[in-house]
């Protein structure tokens, strides 16, 4: 009886799959217009709110209530949710420890997680149904434009833009804190150590400026191509085609995710250790 209908599953699976192929080549709908700048979609007050704000936004409130409902009855026995917020919690406190220490771990912790959470869910959800799909027809420079209500916040360099200062900024913070405000910023403005001193600070600032724009581009990059992708593979073969692709975009998302918060992680270990004459101090101040 199981290898009969085996037997009888795989050809209808084989044939539904084939007639979504086929019938791709026949229903077919007009090629979103690709567009990097978000698009607003209301006025508050005479603020433009953006369709990837209201993406941002709606991230935050699924991001709330998950752990609303994850906390709000623990047990020694955990139920699923909280099973979960459990299993991300230990996992990022462990990678934090180990990185960073014991007392400097558990710093970083919370900012790390929650860039990771974030990051992650609103990759996903610009992957979710109705995103860029859902919206307004309004009539624009070329005729009647088609206007998604919610798009991928990451996909917005804005939204990038502010995770990344937030980042940088942590970093130096954290860096001033363990440090001291004087020697932190000794390795940005060395004059004992000559021209090659300023010269190696001077270095040391270009870099720190660099990491907003590496930390944003990264992702608004990775994010935003992989929405086109989706976009022109739906448009060639509709259905069954942008079915692999979703999957590997799923993928991408949780990579994007870990890289940020990673990278966060590591720049801020590497700005509380003290460098030169520093070096004993920055130890004493990390154990």
């Amino acid at each position: 009886m199981p290898r009969n209908r085996v037997a009888w599953r795989t050809p209808a699976i084989l044939t539904v799959i084939l007639a979504l192929l086929v019938g791709g080549f026949f229903f077919r709908y007009e090629m979103p217009r690709v567009q990097i700048p978000a698009e607003p979609v209301l006025h508050v007050a005479g603020f433009a709110v953006t369709n990837t704000i209201l993406a941002t936004w709606l991230v935050i409130l699924v991001l709330v209530g998950f752990f609303r409902l994850a906390t709000r009855r623990m047990r020694l026995v955990p139920g699923p949710l909280q099973n979960l917020a459990e299993m991300l919690i230990e996992a990022f406190i462990g990678l934090c420890v180990g990185m960073a220490g014991e007392r400097n771990g558990r710093r970083f912790f919370p900012l790390v997680t929650t860039i990771f959470v974030f990051v992650l869910i609103a990759n996903w959800m610009g992957l979710a149904p109705g995103f860029g799909s859902i919206g307004l027809v309004e009539q624009g420079e070329h005729g009647a434009e088609f206007v998604p209500l919610l798009r991928g916040a990451t996909s917005d360099l804005n939204t990038t833009l502010a995770l990344a200062l937030s980042s940088v900024v942590a970093i130096q913070v954290y860096g001033m804190r363990t440090l001291g405000v004087g020697s932190y910023l000794s390795r940005f403005f060395n004059f004992r150590g000559g021209p090659v001193g300023m010269f190696v600070g001077l270095l040391e600032l270009i870099s720190e400026l660099a990491k907003v724009v590496s930390f944003s581009f990264r992702l608004f990059g990775n994010i935003f191509a992989g929405e086109v992708l989706l976009t022109v593979i739906a448009f060639l073969l509709p259905f069954v085609a942008a079915i692999p692709f979703l999957g590997l975009e799923l993928f991408v998302g949780v990579v994007q995710a870990f890289i940020f918060s990673m990278l966060t992680l590591v720049f801020l270990t590497m700005a509380t250790i003290g460098h030169g004459e520093h070096h004993e101090e920055a130890v004493e101040h990390g154990r």
